[in-house]
């Protein structure tokens, strides 16, 4: 499968099929810190990956509406 990381930008090539949890441990990559895209579509740890996906880890980023305005 192709695999395309966001942060640092690397492309590799696993051979599945193998689980979601699988590919990132491989990879070194915390499963809480991404997401994980199949095909366009997000999808969970326990998920089976085949050869020909196309896969995409994005960092998971939050944000926040900064400090709310007024009286203090």
């Amino acid at each position: 499968m192709r695999i395309l990381l966001r942060n640092p930008r690397r492309e590799v090539e696993i051979r599945g099929p193998r689980s979601v949890a699988g590919v990132l441990n491989e990879l070194s990559v915390e499963r809480s810190s991404v997401l994980v895209i199949r095909n366009g579509t997000l999808v969970p740890g326990d998920e089976m990956l085949a050869d020909e996906d196309e896969i995409e880890i994005r960092p998971v980023i939050s944000g926040g509406m900064g400090r709310p305005e007024g009286p203090t």
